[in-house]
């Protein structure tokens, strides 16, 4: 069975979701940010990175979020979570998932963890406060060339919807209005209606 390391909050959410979307089993062990247990000795053995997630398989162990939607989507062909029959298709959900990895989240996490790019208090406050302005022009962008509707692709339901949906858990907390981004608005609302989405939330929260 898959062990899944995560922590409330994060974006382990979309690989959790993921799973629940494929059927995967998995034992979740949570981490505790506030106790810093992803920095302890017997987690770094597992991500060196000290962050999460970390999915440990039988072949050895993944982290960064789009590998590992990439992994289950490949390992569960009939769940048909990526285009896989299609390379075109299959790089277009992988292009999508880069920019939510290393542009949208990268901008989200200079609200929180500006000590990673600076040691200035005062430069630290400046990315703090560039946040709304620069994830509120990652989601424009997305609205207005990447997202094709009712899902991220179009019709059909891919990685790259749990993945979305994670980071718009944080819109308000960044500083951006919901209603000036109606279609990820209205996507977060289709997908709280899931059932994996559901299900995944309540092992987040502790409920599962």
């Amino acid at each position: 069975m898959i062990t899944f390391y995560f922590a409330p909050g994060t974006c382990s959410l979309a690989t959790m979701i993921t799973m629940e979307e494929a059927g995967v089993p998995y034992r979740p062990v949570r981490l505790s940010f506030a106790k810093e247990e992803q920095r302890q000795p017997d987690y770094l053995a597992i991500n060196p990175k000290g962050r999460v997630p970390a999915l440990v398989t039988e072949r050895g162990i993944l982290t960064e979020t789009p590998a590992m939607l990439a992994f289950i989507a490949q390992s569960v062909p009939a769940a048909q979570l990526m285009p896989l029959d299609d390379p075109f298709a299959f790089a277009q959900v992988q292009a999508f998932n880069s920019f939510l990895c290393s542009s949208l989240h990268v901008a989200h996490a200079h609200r929180m963890r500006g000590s990673r790019w600076a040691d200035d208090p005062a430069a630290i406050a400046s990315m703090q406060r560039k946040v709304p302005q620069s994830v509120g022009e990652g989601y424009a962008l997305i609205e207005r060339h990447m997202f094709a509707g009712p899902w991220v692709m179009g019709e059909r339901y891919t990685v790259c919807d749990p993945y979305l949906f994670t980071l718009a858990q944080w819109l308000e907390a960044d500083g951006i209005d919901p209603a000036s981004v109606p279609l990820v608005s209205a996507h977060r609302a289709r997908m709280h209606e899931r059932p994996a989405v559901q299900r995944a939330l309540a092992v987040e929260r502790g409920g599962a």
